[in-house]
């Protein structure tokens, strides 16, 4: 797949196809969007939302949520608030989320599946990895969402004026509904 895709990226430079997507490093909508790497939202989520390329900041990964107050996450957010000019923060978490159901134990029944040493994930928990809090997946989209959003809101580095809220898109027809 990615000889094809490099193919495609060959076509798609040579003959000038980029051209449309011009753009600088400053959202033009002063919005971040925090949301999943769910590959249905894709094309859904910017359609949903009416945004096109150089509104937004989009910062996606798995569930869309905030694991720890100093994650990359929440870096990534302050940067493009202190630095590219971000006045607001959309968290968007989505329906039948399969970063919700996901279990610690069975993320490390994978890596020894794929090839992983058990002693491997040993050490790292006695270094103290917690796979628990790492890889526990969350029940409630919502409370995960307002979870998050209240992380930024109270967060220590988090500017006070910036506007931060938390909706669950319904990953069938890119409705919104607020949770906080």
């Amino acid at each position: 797949m990615i000889k094809e895709i490099l193919k495609y990226n060959d076509i798609f430079v040579s003959n000038g196809s980029y051209k449309s997507f011009a753009s600088n490093k400053y959202p033009q909508k002063r919005l971040a969007i925090l949301t999943c790497m769910d590959t249905r939202l894709v094309e859904l989520l910017p359609a949903a939302l009416g945004i096109h390329n150089g509104d937004v900041k989009l910062i996606k990964n798995a569930g869309g949520i905030i694991l720890d107050p100093f994650d990359n996450t929440i870096r990534s957010l302050l940067i493009a608030v202190l630095e590219l000019g971000v006045e607001e923060i959309m968290v968007i978490g989505h329906t039948d989320c399969g970063a919700a159901v996901i279990s610690p134990e069975t993320i490390i029944a994978h890596l020894i599946q794929r090839g992983i040493d058990r002693e491997t994930v040993r050490g790292l928990k006695e270094d103290g990895l917690d796979f628990e809090a790492w890889f526990k997946g969350f029940e409630n989209t919502e409370a995960a969402v307002e979870k998050s959003v209240s992380l930024l809101k109270n967060h220590p580095l988090m500017p006070a004026n910036v506007e931060i809220q938390g909706f669950v898109m319904d990953i069938t027809c890119g409705r919104l509904d607020s949770v906080s």
